[in-house]
């Protein structure tokens, strides 16, 4: 959901409302002291005078004490109560406060709702990826179970063929096969968003890495591949991997990393020349369990680990428009604070 922004306008500094208090409470005394050297004291009662500095002394403070109120006690107030409404009501409860008081707590408020915009967004996201791994691992278990049964209750006087058996048992095996896979991913996807890990990895490695890894597909590199990325080794390893599986489900021979860099960013090109991407797939690549090979294996769930695996270390990837056959990936990674050197 898009967070909503605090509207920008000048507002004082904390420091400037507390030092302009400070000082105002400091001038009264000298205020007093100053106005009671001017008026003679004929006698032990109040004269008016001092009546009317003690009042102007009281009403001072009160104005005081509401400024106080107003620029930074009241925001602050109305940002607990905004607090305690979000979370009773959720999204509908994230907008902005009326009034801020202080450039601070604008500031403060905006990083609120920033943060409050992502734990729902977070909630959500857990809640849809739980109803797609429910349905994604219920589909294989009850083929198994469903085979077993019928192994189970085979009829003495009706057996089973040799065939019908294996076809079921050859069944149990894929089935169980698909569970391993996703697992495979769940503990890739868990691992990219907790990733916090540090670490750099080579270009070149990564190239040498996918070319063991994947002998079917024929892989090149161009540019500075020489450089090092902000990525440690393993997690390098199962973004480039699921790019590479997802190439060869889609019948690509070749893939090719073209490298630029500046002294802070890398970007990483990464085309095969596959079927492609058609286009009205091309805005559901990145959800959760959208596969378009599910036949050959295809979990869905791989250009999503690379997103969540690059984003845990400050890194992105979107799909590019290509011309022809193949499909085009353009990754942005913190890149080279130095060079691999022989």
């Amino acid at each position: 959901m898009p967070t909503p922004k605090v509207r920008t306008k000048w507002r004082p500094a904390l420091a400037l409302v507390v030092y302009a208090v400070l000082l105002a409470v400091m001038a009264l005394p000298v205020l007093i002291v100053i106005w009671f050297r001017t008026v003679e004291a004929s006698s032990h009662r109040m004269a008016p005078a001092e009546i009317i500095a003690l009042a102007f002394a009281f009403l001072l403070t009160l104005g005081v004490a509401y400024v106080l109120t107003r620029t930074i006690t009241g925001p602050i107030d109305a940002l607990i109560a905004r607090t305690d409404e979000i979370a009773r009501g959720g999204k509908a409860a994230i907008r902005p406060l009326e009034s801020y008081g202080t450039r601070e707590i604008a500031v403060l408020s905006q990083s609120f709702l920033d943060l409050a915009g992502k734990l729902v967004d977070r909630t959500e996201y857990i809640s849809s990826f739980a109803a797609h791994v429910s349905h994604e691992l219920k589909s294989p278990l009850t083929a198994i179970r469903g085979a077993a049964e019928l192994l189970r209750d085979d009829d003495v006087e009706r057996p089973m063929t040799k065939a019908e058996r294996l076809h079921f048992l050859d069944n149990i095996v894929a089935d169980a096969v698909r569970l391993d896979a996703l697992l495979q991913r769940l503990r890739e996807l868990a691992q990219a968003e907790s990733s916090l890990a540090e670490g750099r990895s080579s270009i070149a490695d990564i190239i040498s890495s996918l070319r063991e890894r994947f002998p079917a597909l024929d892989i090149s590199g161009a540019g500075d591949t020489e450089i090092s990325i902000a990525l440690p080794q393993e997690a390098a390893g199962i973004v480039f991997a699921n790019l590479a599986e997802n190439a060869l489900q889609h019948g690509a021979t070749l893939l090719e990393l073209r490298v630029s860099a500046d002294a802070r960013t890398a970007i990483i090109l990464v085309r095969d020349d596959g079927s492609g991407i058609s286009e009205a797939n091309r805005q559901r690549i990145f959800q959760p369990f959208f596969a378009t090979r599910r036949e050959q294996g295809g979990t869905g769930m791989g250009l999503g680990i690379v997103r969540a695996m690059l984003s845990s270390h400050s890194g992105t990837i979107r799909l590019l428009q290509t011309t022809g056959a193949g499909t085009e990936f353009e990754i942005t990674i913190p890149g080279p604070s130095w060079r691999y050197k022989d």
